[in-house]
């Protein structure tokens, strides 16, 4: 999906920028999703800087360089002064101001905290990669070149959670913990797959042996009795109420 997204913003924006702002995207996600709470502010904060030069060069046509330190109020300042309708208010208003939530994050915010008593960095990571999520999908929203259904795919796609706890071997989705039941096995694999979803054959070729007999019976379960998934045109696929149950179990994480 990734590579997807470069190829289309790379045709809308430099490829130096769509390279640094991938790169700071994958590794705040990562490190998210692997426990390392500061780093992923610190990769917010990249990614952020990636994205002010990228709205720099979209309203302005140049942006500043790589080895220099930007001036993010200035941009803000610059950006939200541009004449109303010149250039999409996601450009002008809402990017730049989501962008300096992280930015601030990223700079000030452990020192706010250091005498309060409390950890912030879960609520703050969980904030900043929430932003990383909305913006790179803002960007895809306005500089796709294929279709409006498509870029709604890959927006849909970015939105959605990744487990670190189920590896991908070309399309063959493993879950890496062994304790969990079948219907906590499955449920975890379709948060992974998001707004693609799978189908029967998928999930019972990912399950374990002794989980194939009774599948049906335990997707069924969690259609009807649990409403954690909802079953559509032959695709299971995570509900709201699957991803929180997903999340507030902590089933994502990797077996200690």
């Amino acid at each position: 999906m990734l590579a997807q997204i470069r190829t289309n913003l790379s045709t809308q924006v430099s490829i130096q920028l769509v390279d640094e702002l991938l790169s700071a995207y994958v590794e705040a996600k990562k490190n998210f999703y692997l426990g390392g709470l500061r780093l992923s502010a610190v990769e917010g904060g990249r990614f952020s800087e990636a994205a002010f030069r990228i709205l720099e060069e979209k309203t302005t046509g140049n942006y500043t360089p790589l080895n220099k330190q930007i001036d993010s109020s200035k941009i803000i300042q610059t950006l939200g002064n541009l004449p109303l309708g010149s250039h999409p208010d996601s450009l002008r208003l809402h990017i730049p101001r989501a962008l300096r939530v992280v930015y601030d994050i990223r700079n000030n915010r452990d020192a706010a905290h250091l005498a309060d008593g409390i950890d912030p960095n879960l609520q703050d990571a969980t904030l900043v990669i929430s932003v990383l999520d909305w913006v790179l999908a803002e960007f895809v929203r306005l500089y796709h070149s294929v279709s409006a259904d498509e870029a709604q795919r890959v927006v849909q796609n970015l939105v959605t959670r990744r487990a670190p706890a189920v590896q991908d071997f070309k399309g063959f989705l493993k879950v890496l913990n062994p304790k969990l039941t079948a219907g906590d096995h499955s449920l975890l694999l379709l948060y992974q797959r998001g707004a693609e979803g799978a189908t029967f054959e998928e999930l019972i070729s990912w399950a374990r042996p002794s989980m194939r007999k009774n599948l049906k019976a335990t997707l069924c379960r969690l259609v009807d009795d649990k409403a954690f998934i909802h079953c559509e045109s032959g695709r299971f696929l995570i509900t709201i109420t699957g991803m929180v149950e997903v999340e507030n179990r902590r089933l994502f994480e990797l077996p200690e």
